[in-house]
């Protein structure tokens, strides 16, 4: 009987296992030694889809981002509910793979998912009357709030033991030790209460323009 042949190595296979990895181990356990054991693989052979390990996580990164939709900003949505949708999208692509998100927070570079991001949100901004810089530091504050809000927990950062608050030290953190057991309620209400705010205070600004292509006072 003939041997089960492996499964060709391909790109899309490369990527599947290096975000597998990084989403269980972090970033640094991504090396092009580690990625070709686990390809069951010899490491060169990796070079003949990628030139470097950076290219490999780029592609990886980018993978992150072809989950986040877009089609807010073409379907004609207003410009407040387009970043709304857009912003928890983002984030909801983000939180399923939490490791990577310090690499994407430097921005797309010249990652191709990243910069049809980057061109959506810009292009929707200054179609709904933002003025070009308007809309490019909205890109900007986006990204910020929401790759900081996908960094981590604020809720997971406290501990599960209430002596740890002593009322002499901590006279209003009495409940604190049961904020880690609501996590992902509080951390995602945290996001809608700052998203909410954050369109708010951007439709403020918008209202106060004198019209499409003005520039701010």
């Amino acid at each position: 009987m003939a041997r089960p042949r492996k499964p060709l190595l391909s790109r899309d296979r490369i990527v599947a296992a290096a975000l597998a990895l990084i989403d269980e181990e972090g970033l640094a356990a991504l090396s092009t030694r580690r990625l070709a054991a686990e390809l069951g693989v010899s490491g060169p052979s990796l070079y003949n889809h990628f030139a470097t390990k950076e290219a490999i996580l780029d592609a990886a990164a980018d993978t992150v981002v072809t989950q986040v939709d877009l089609s807010m900003f073409g379907d004609g949505r207003d410009w407040r509910q387009a970043l709304l949708d857009w912003g928890r999208s983002y984030r909801a692509a983000l939180t399923d793979h939490p490791h990577i998100v310090p690499f994407l927070a430097v921005g797309p570079g010249l990652r191709p998912a990243g910069l049809r991001m980057a061109d959506a949100v810009f292009g929707g901004m200054v179609e709904a009357g933002w003025p070009p810089a308007h809309a490019t530091r909205i890109g900007a504050l986006m990204r910020y709030f929401v790759t900081g809000s996908a960094l981590g927990s604020f809720a997971g950062g406290f501990v599960g033991d209430a002596d740890v608050y002593d009322p002499a030290d901590y006279p209003h953190l009495g409940q604190a030790h049961l904020l880690a057991k609501h996590q992902r309620q509080i951390d995602s209400g945290a996001f809608e209460t700052g998203l909410r705010a954050l369109i708010d205070g951007l439709a403020v600004q918008f209202e106060a323009l004198a019209g499409p292509g003005t520039a701010p006072a």
